[in-house]
């Protein structure tokens, strides 16, 4: 499983805090790639919700981060 940046875009807009089958079905109603699909199929699944992406992939970059080329 890996993400990137292109990746987890697709579920920005979900409908959070969303279960691992919800996020699957509002991925596959969008047309997310097939690779959104496979990840999130081996995400881990305890019955809880995600409250976030950064749930999902700790790594996602939010409005915090400091890019360097912001401006661009």
């Amino acid at each position: 499983m890996y993400w990137t940046l292109d990746l987890a875009t697709h579920l920005e807009d979900a409908p959070w805090p969303a279960t691992k089958d919800e996020l699957i079905d509002y991925a596959n109603r969008t047309g997310a790639p097939a690779e959104v699909m496979d990840n999130l199929r081996l995400t881990e699944d305890d019955g809880e919700p995600y409250e976030s992406i950064e749930e999902l992939w700790p790594d996602y970059p939010t409005a915090d981060d400091d890019f360097f080329f912001e401006d661009e």
